[in-house]
């Protein structure tokens, strides 16, 4: 049996289609309503809506006809915006439920790859926790793979700023990976973000960052033991304004600087080279910092033991040891 009424297309007022409460697209942009609303106007809406039918009892005793949008609503807000008053629509019959109106309509939209990825993640959330589907279920229904349907759901885990910018169409949704790797470090999940929206990151270099980010979690715990490396991390990291990288080996270590351009690079060289140029007072003041003795003159004065002048040069932490 047909599930549409006489298999036929009806003229409908669009002032009497309502619409779907469960429409899972909450962005229609403005300029495509417009052009489709520009082809509506030359060549008519050449697919039909389709609606469900009910008749409301009025006030007077008397029935009045009144129609549900269940796929169809960019068709339906361009027609007005065409001035149509009427638009061709398929009824469709039998017991409809609220579960049948979302799935069509997410599948419709979907299938047409219409929704943003924020939009396809709260219309599966709304099969998960309002009909309590599982997500090979959703999967099945819209002809994707399981992991497609998981992976679209962790999207609402981000933070209201990051879901608003895929949402529309700041950062794309591969840019979401490697933010949602550092869903548990929210402070460094939130610089990626400002890098990949200030710089312009590609996914691969987010991807990048943050996966360097997870292996420097577990040399972080290694240099709370050394608190001098750490120390000295996080002053370069503050002065070059980037990501600095401090490895100690058995003799020396390596320094890796993190830059996303050619101006980035030609930045830190000039901040390094202006650091050589230190007027005497300013080195003077970092030497005191750094615990240095100095004499009423403002000479340092050297206070090692015998011994500890006699040292080899190649101190672990000498700078001539590490790579830049």
């Amino acid at each position: 049996m047909s599930q549409f009424y006489n298999d036929s297309i009806f003229w409908i007022e669009v002032d009497k289609i309502k619409p779907n409460p469960f429409q899972p697209r909450r962005e229609f942009d403005k300029l495509e309503l417009q052009s489709l609303a520009d082809s509506i106007r030359q060549y008519g809406v050449l697919q039909a809506l389709v609606v469900t039918r009910k008749e409301i009892q009025k006030e007077d005793g008397g029935l009045a006809t009144e129609y549900e949008l269940i796929a169809g609503e960019r068709r339906l807000r361009a027609s007005r915006l065409a001035g149509l008053s009427q638009v061709p629509c398929l009824i469709k019959t039998g017991e409809e439920n609220d579960l049948l109106k979302l799935e069509l309509a997410i599948i419709e939209n979907v299938q047409r790859e219409d929704l943003n990825p924020i939009d396809r993640a709260v219309a599966f959330d709304k099969l998960v926790t309002q009909f309590h589907l599982k997500h090979i279920q959703i999967a099945e229904k819209v002809g994707k793979s399981r992991e497609y349907v998981t992976n679209t759901l962790r999207l609402l885990s981000l933070p209201q700023e990051m879901r608003d910018a895929v949402s529309a169409g700041k950062i794309s949704e591969g840019h979401s990976r490697p933010l949602l790797m550092l869903i548990d470090r929210p402070e460094e999940q939130n610089t990626l973000f400002k890098e990949i929206m200030l710089k312009k990151l590609t996914v691969r270099e987010a991807e990048a960052i943050a996966r360097k980010i997870a292996v420097d979690r577990v040399r972080k715990k290694d240099k709370m033991s050394d608190p001098v490396m750490l120390e000295m991390e996080e002053r370069l990291t503050a002065s070059l304004g980037t990501r600095v990288h401090i490895e100690k080996k058995d003799v020396g270590g390596q320094v890796t600087i993190d830059f996303f351009s050619p101006e980035d690079l030609h930045t830190i060289l000039n901040l390094i080279s202006s650091n050589k140029q230190k007027k005497p007072n300013e080195m003077m003041d970092k030497f005191i910092a750094d615990g240095e003795t100095v004499d009423e003159s403002g000479k340092i004065i050297d206070d090692r033991s015998k011994e500890e002048k006699e040292q080899d040069d190649a101190d672990l932490y000498s700078v001539k040891n590490f790579v830049v």
